[in-house]
């Protein structure tokens, strides 16, 4: 997988799954910290941040599933 990644995919299928799943992930991690204490400030609407770590995760899963079913049905070609 890591060489999979390395590589410039050929498909824009590929690559718009890739730039999801890695879009996603650091949208992830940037509403994570902001349930930090240090980063938490009075203002923070936790329900909020919850339903946006809530939607970077179905992000990540749908784009991961898009490479496997690519991957999968061009290997099995």
């Amino acid at each position: 997988t890591a060489s999979f990644l390395s590589q410039k995919p050929k498909s824009e299928l590929v690559r718009t799954s890739l730039r999801l799943l890695t879009s996603s992930a650091y949208r992830l991690q940037s509403e994570c910290k902001k349930t930090l204490p240090v980063e938490t400030c009075p203002t923070t609407d936790i329900q909020l941040v919850t339903q946006q770590v809530i939607q970077c995760a179905y992000d990540i899963a749908k784009a991961a599933k898009q490479l496997v079913t690519i991957t999968t049905k061009e290997n099995n070609n």
